[in-house]
């Protein structure tokens, strides 16, 4: 399993020069599996890059999975610049949950509407396929990939991913707020023994997640303890706060290593291959 990070922040895009090295877009991952099925792990900003970068590597058709962790803003804006949906030979079947009682659907095509965009959700040429999935539901994407999903502690709800292929786990946790008297049980179970957890780190201390609550997200301290009782191989931290600098985030890791070593950055162009032999720089 092949996973490459386009987008690792949180809240809002923050390009500039304090972001250039770890990256300043919002959340986007790509999978390839060992029978090189596609699957993209939410759709923010970063999606508009890898899009390119598909359209270029696969001229003729691209047929691909896209899981959605929820629909707030940040993990969905990027999916109208996705250009592969504007090819006729391609596919994609988009997965996730209704939300606040709208559907999956509604709730994406609500983006391709005046006055945000001169273009209908309906007017896509390619093959754009919904499937709403539940708490706990698993699917089978190829051959030998399990997908399961289980709802997070989140401000709306929202979906935590483990993708199992060819023996190797990789947990996708982006948005998720614990409780002040332990971790959220469902985030334990999808991550227990995993090869590698990217865990929402957008808080630099609990003081300052504790102050914002309300927000559903966690701090890098909180990400770590959750990798630790675990046992997972390795933590990657992410969703970013847009006020944290690359320096802050350098600074983090130096502090996050002396509680779990096997801790890294999440960074935009960082590629990981699964099973994880030495830690990546």
């Amino acid at each position: 399993m092949q996973i490459r990070f386009w987008g690792v922040r949180g809240t809002i895009p923050t390009p500039g020069p304090e972001t250039i090295r770890v990256g300043g877009n919002t959340s986007c991952v790509e999978l390839r599996t060992s029978d090189q099925q596609l699957i993209i792990i939410d759709a923010g900003s970063g999606i508009r890059r890898l899009g390119k970068a598909l359209v270029k590597n696969n001229p003729d058709r691209i047929i691909g999975n896209i899981l959605i962790s929820h629909t707030h803003w940040d993990h969905i804006q990027g999916f109208p610049f996705f250009a592969p949906i504007f090819g006729r030979n391609n596919r994609f079947v988009l997965v996730g949950k209704r939300r606040v009682d709208k559907q999956l659907e509604e709730t994406m095509a609500g983006q391709f509407i005046e006055p945000y965009l001169p273009f209908a959700y309906k007017s896509l040429p390619a093959d754009l396929i919904v499937k709403e999935i539940q708490d706990g539901e698993t699917i089978i994407i190829g051959d030998n990939t399990r997908v399961t999903a289980s709802d997070l502690n989140h401000p709306g709800g929202c979906l935590g991913f483990r993708i199992e292929d060819n023996g190797h786990v990789f947990v996708y946790c982006s948005d998720v707020t614990h409780y002040d008297d332990g971790f959220d049980p469902n985030l334990l179970r999808l991550a227990e023994g995993a090869d590698l957890l990217v865990h929402d780190s957008h808080f630099s201390t609990i003081e300052e997640r504790k102050k914002f609550n309300e927000y559903g997200h966690s701090a890098w301290q909180e990400a770590v303890q959750a990798a630790i009782e675990a046992r997972v191989k390795c933590l990657a931290l992410f969703h970013y706060s847009p006020d944290l600098s690359d320096d802050d985030l350098d600074d983090i890791l130096v502090q996050a290593r002396t509680v779990f070593p096997k801790t890294i950055l999440a960074r935009e162009g960082l590629t990981i291959s699964l099973p994880l032999e030495d830690l990546p720089d």
